[in-house]
């Protein structure tokens, strides 16, 4: 989850391409909002690194995904349409996922943050990206809501990702994927 548009720093741009890549070299599936900037940077990585790549558009269908929301199509496996424009397929992406990840960002990815936190989710932030993903500390401090999320930092998106998965490993919801496929 991360800045479509706005201004991002070609540091972020290089290090949402490494978290994608890294997300796909670890078996994982990435699901973004299937929109430019940030995210589609992410997308690309995955792809480079032969993942599987799924996009929530906000769009009804291709047309309103290309023409109405200016949002790529190259490099996405699976594009989900739900027709609930911008801030209404957050809760569809944030729910889809059982990491959350956010690079940059600005209202959009505060919406996502929120909706991950409230529902418990483990989030991890990749610091150093600029807009929304830098102040989730501060946010953290404020909110000081007892909802079983976790929240983890780092800069590296190597780092970032190892930590994440050893979290999700001793995850409740780990263990019960893993009894279920047994």
């Amino acid at each position: 989850m991360g800045s479509a548009d706005g201004a991002m720093s070609d540091e972020a741009v290089k290090r949402a391409f490494l978290l994608g890549q890294e997300i796909a070299r670890r078996g994982c599936v990435i699901v973004t909002g299937a929109c430019p900037g940030l995210p589609y940077e992410a997308t690309r990585g995955a792809k480079a690194a032969s993942g599987i790549t799924i996009g929530v558009s906000p769009g009804l269908n291709l047309d309103e995904h290309i023409n109405i929301y200016a949002s790529p199509v190259t490099d996405i496996d699976v594009l989900i349409f739900t027709g609930q424009g911008l801030m209404g397929r957050e809760a569809t992406g944030v729910r889809t996922c059982d990491i959350v990840i956010l690079v940059g960002g600005r209202s959009g990815t505060l919406g996502e943050f929120a909706i991950a936190y409230d529902e418990g989710k483990l989030i991890g932030v990749l610091e150093g990206t600029g807009g929304i993903s830098d102040e989730i500390r501060a946010i953290e401090e404020i909110v000081k809501k007892p909802t079983g999320a976790k929240i983890i930092y780092h800069s590296d998106p190597v780092k970032l990702i190892d930590e994440l998965l050893m979290a999700y490993n001793d995850s409740d919801d780990a263990k019960l994927l893993s009894s279920y496929l047994g």
